[in-house]
């Protein structure tokens, strides 16, 4: 063989081999089979790290992915190993990621930092319970306050209770205790929470596994509530001395309002046989929206019927936003999929899945963010999940 043969050949081994050695880095281990989530306590002093924080740089994000519009994914990972994220909220440029354990991930760039969260009861993290929703004041900026929804044990019972929380530095604290006592249960825990174009703040609630709760007005179970921001009653709310906006409900979790400042939620039906039955629904001031007594086309007077309900098939709603032409995107679990529900046609479609179970979806200057939620026990991890990703455009 010649020189140049020689040095020819040299050449196009090395390429191959590199070529090898970035598909191989390129490839995930097997997802690894669910297995039940252990019950989870956040104390005063968070268990999870004895530090005030759990900073992590660029190996738990994806720096290689800045913009799903230069790559051929459909999306982009912008955070990896989140631990049973819930839900996502936005401060400019910075996501804040709840996770059901009782931290708050701050995902800033490719920066990720897990922050601690001091709460006056502990988190109880059981079944479907835990440190849930989560809301941004409107005037974070100034405030640095937050609103968040958590599971928590008293004398052998689970219950859910509101708080207002302050950041400071890399943690969080709790500066006021707003609500507690909403019925808790290993299931149906609801923890939802937004802001309305009124400006007071909406909370879902589940039945806590009491489906006569839910039709008991002096329960807060089964029920979408509204409070003021500083947690008291609203003048003009519908029940006289009443948290209670709307009742009825299972275990209820989107709230997004359109441009018509008109509320729709999102809402699992019923298990077992019957079964699916998931709702979307307009929410009235007052309304009762049946549970347990009516469900899918079934009527009753006095009771409001589901807009939309999914018939049969079980896709176990979550978070929901609205796009600019006044569709919902809705994230599912049971489905794994991101569906797209249109008010005007009643159409509900699938537009992005193969990622799992997906628990919240929000929208920010036109782009699409999801996380899975794959690490709850119910799903099928793998070893980068769960992660917020940023999604190509889903008119393509």
């Amino acid at each position: 063989m010649t020189a140049k043969k020689r040095i020819a050949a040299m050449i196009m081994t090395t390429l191959c081999l590199g070529m090898l050695a970035a598909c191989e880095s390129n490839e995930t281990k097997e997802a690894q089979p669910a297995t039940e989530v252990p019950t989870m306590t956040a104390t005063e002093k968070p268990k999870e790290t004895d530090s005030a924080m759990e900073s992590t740089g660029p190996d738990k994000t994806d720096p290689d992915k800045t913009d799903p519009e230069m790559s051929d994914e459909p999306y982009t990972v912008l955070a990896q190993e989140l631990r049973v994220p819930w839900v996502i909220a936005f401060d400019e440029d910075i996501v804040y990621i709840s996770e059901r354990e009782g931290n708050i991930v701050k995902v800033d760039g490719a920066q990720m930092t897990r922050q601690s969260v001091h709460l006056k009861k502990s988190v109880q993290g059981v079944g479907e319970g835990g440190f849930l929703g989560f809301v941004l004041s409107p005037d974070f900026a100034q405030s640095k306050t937050a609103y968040a929804y958590h599971t928590y044990e008293e004398e052998g019972r689970l219950l859910n209770r509101v708080v207002l929380l302050e950041q400071s530095g890399d943690q969080w604290y709790e500066r006021e205790t707003l609500l507690e006592g909403i019925p808790g249960a290993a299931n149906h825990d609801g923890g939802r929470m937004a802001f309305g174009p009124d400006k007071q703040l909406y909370i879902t609630t589940g039945d806590a596994q009491q489906r006569e709760l839910a039709q008991d007005i002096n329960s807060l179970a089964g029920k979408i509530l509204r409070m003021t921001p500083s947690g008291e009653i609203p003048e003009d709310n519908p029940f006289p001395n009443s948290y209670v906006y709307s009742y009825g409900h299972r275990n209820p979790q989107g709230l997004v309002w359109n441009d018509e400042g008109i509320l729709f939620n999102t809402e699992h039906g019923p298990s077992g046989n019957p079964g699916g039955h998931d709702e979307i629904n307009i929410i009235e001031a007052g309304g009762n929206y049946g549970w347990p007594a009516i469900y899918g086309d079934s009527t009753a007077k006095g009771m409001i019927a589901p807009i939309y309900h999914t018939g049969e098939d079980a896709i176990a709603p979550s978070g929901a936003t609205l796009d600019a032409g006044n569709r919902m995107l809705i994230a599912t679990l049971v489905g794994g999929a991101l569906y797209r529900y249109d008010p005007a046609t009643k159409e509900l479609i699938v537009v992005f899945e193969g990622e799992g179970r997906l628990r919240d979806v929000k929208i920010k200057d036109g782009r699409v963010y999801v996380i899975t939620n794959n690490t709850d026990g119910r799903g099928t991890p793998s070893e980068k999940d769960d992660r917020l990703l940023l999604l190509r455009d889903l008119n393509k």
